[in-house]
């Protein structure tokens, strides 16, 4: 009888020669207590995290932890219902009124999970006449989101305006709206889309456009709403998903919009209409971190400092890293080996980031994927940058004189 897991034959192998290798499985990693933002006891030892996403700090917010606190005490710990049924709370509202109105947005959907916002925004609004036009690179989420859409689906090359203009020409005089998918900030690379190029492709088509600012929300731009800020095209589009549970540190997911049809996406959007609500605990952390966010721009000033400082660290080693500086920066190497290595060497030496193996990596190359906070001191970076020399250097990664 054929095993129901025996498709899962080729990971269990794979799996096994990565911790044959380093003596570790890198997927489950547990940090056991967080000492701060930046710092965490990953077997037994303070360890500086540089994978956790957490962007501007804030998952260590005193205000939101009194707000929590605060919320659990007032309404319990959970709705035990979906947002179309009893899991709608006034705390809920509260927080879509406040998203849309911190975007300048008409209105706002809040799901349990920024993965859902993508799955649940990008199978609704495409249907079965229309087409999805994603970047190559797109997260998993929004390729899920496609998935679960009748829509017919085309890629374009990554940060490419040009052959996304190229193919939206072709589908001139065909019947059916067209949705253009991109990232503020691609999450494995930290590529950052020309956005302004592709707002004016977007214009010329007449497509609608959708921007995952998942990793660029709190980040980029004056108020921290993203890329379509920092440009300032943030008029032009459409829809604006994101998620709580990176620059503010939280659980869930959103999306924003001037239409006002997005009233009408909530009774049709079945990630949205069959799972549970956040709990109130979550909605006012949520709100008292977004509050932190706004009363502190210092926090993106000090993020893309430290940033910089990070990633000129990397290339001043000679190490490959990402080209363009944002919080998340990518170390690429050529050998899978020597990935593993260089990920265990880090963790022994007191520095934990983020292991990325083909196909899961833009190129077929594995990557270390370092994710910077603004609340990483100058010294916590220069450390990180020496710790990272001496497992590049212990990998072969780098010549023995860098």
């Amino acid at each position: 009888m054929t095993s129901l897991f025996s498709k899962f034959d080729g990971t269990a192998g794979a799996l096994g020669s990565l911790v044959e290798a380093g003596g570790r499985n890198p997927f489950s990693v547990v940090i056991e207590k967080p000492v701060s933002s930046t710092v965490g006891i990953i077997e037994g030892r303070e360890t500086l995290l540089f994978g956790t996403n957490n962007y501007l700090g804030l998952s260590q917010s005193p205000r939101a932890i009194k707000a929590a606190q605060d919320a659990a005490a007032a309404c319990g710990v959970g709705t035990t219902g979906s947002r179309i049924a009893n899991g709608t709370q006034s705390l809920h509202r509260q927080l879509e009124r406040r998203i849309a109105d911190y975007f300048g947005r008409r209105d706002a959907m809040v799901f349990s999970t920024g993965y859902q916002a993508n799955l649940g925004m990008i199978s609704t609004l495409a249907g079965k006449d229309d087409y999805l036009i994603l970047d190559a690179d797109s997260h998993a989420s929004i390729y899920d989101g496609s998935r679960l859409s009748p829509a017919q689906v085309i890629r374009f090359r990554h940060n490419d305006a040009d052959d996304l203009y190229k193919r939206l020409k072709r589908l001139d005089g065909t019947p059916g709206a067209k949705l253009i998918v991109v990232e503020g900030i691609y999450s494995m690379t930290g590529n950052v889309p020309p956005i302004a190029e592709m707002v004016a492709v977007k214009r010329e088509t007449g497509a609608y456009l959708l921007v995952d600012e998942a990793h660029s929300f709190g980040v980029m731009g004056e108020r921290g709403l993203g890329i379509a800020e920092q440009a300032g095209v943030e008029a032009d589009v459409d829809f604006i998903v994101g998620t709580f549970s990176k620059s503010l540190g939280t659980v869930g997911g959103y999306c924003v919009s001037d239409h006002p049809e997005l009233e009408l996406v909530r009774l049709n959007c079945r990630p949205y209409m069959f799972t549970a609500s956040l709990p109130p605990e979550v909605i006012a952390a949520t709100m008292a971190a977004l509050e932190d966010m706004a009363e502190h721009p210092e926090l993106r000033t000090q993020l893309k400092d430290n940033a910089a400082r990070l990633h000129a660290g990397f290339h001043g080693l000679g190490l490959n890293a990402s080209k363009q500086v944002s919080p998340v920066i990518a170390v690429t190497l050529e050998e899978i080996g020597q990935a593993i290595m260089m990920w265990n060497r880090l963790l022994d030496l007191g520095v934990y980031v983020n292991l990325s193996l083909p196909p899961a990596t833009p190129d077929s190359r594995p990557l270390l994927r370092c994710s910077v906070m603004a609340t990483h001191t100058a010294e916590q970076i220069d450390k990180a940058i020496a710790i990272f020399k001496q497992a590049a250097l212990d990998a072969k990664a780098l010549p023995e004189a860098a």
